[in-house]
């Protein structure tokens, strides 16, 4: 091998500092970047749990106007799905598919007589699968308009 033949070999790598340059600029655009896409991911998920909450909302209604009155505590949601034993006036399914879990992956609770008026009460108890809690962990019920 000649001399030029040397550096064009020498030339044609990557150096380590070229490359913990660009290690570094990847690094800070993830830490800038990825909080706030994280933080969209979390408010997309309260989003959709309110969703969830609010087609609960109507499916009970329906099932009211049905059967004159909502599902019991035992019964559940489940009754938007599949017939109460005993009940002749149920028209449903109520819901097209079956009752999911809330985003974070818990059940939602339902409870009537319910204890806010006169509807039932649906919630999701949020990220930390708790009651109570702020931003994320904040549970999403159903008798407030979020």
């Amino acid at each position: 091998m000649n001399k030029t033949s040397k550096r064009r070999t020498a030339q044609a790598g990557v150096t380590l500092i070229e490359m913990l340059v660009v290690v570094t600029i990847i690094a800070l655009f993830a830490a800038l970047v990825a909080p706030r896409f994280l933080n969209k991911t979390d408010n997309a998920r309260r989003v959709a749990a309110k969703a969830q909450v609010n087609a609960f909302g109507t499916a009970l209604g329906a099932y009211k106007l049905d059967t004159g009155t909502y599902p019991t505590t035992e019964q559940g949601l489940n009754a938007l799905r599949l017939r109460p034993e005993g009940l002749t006036q149920w028209a449903g399914p109520y819901l097209p598919q079956e009752i999911p879990n809330d985003p974070w992956g818990h059940p939602y609770l339902y409870k009537y007589p319910g204890e806010h008026g006169d509807e039932p009460d649906v919630v999701s108890l949020g990220q930390d699968g708790a009651p109570g809690g702020e931003g994320n962990a904040a549970d999403i019920v159903s008798w407030k308009s979020q």
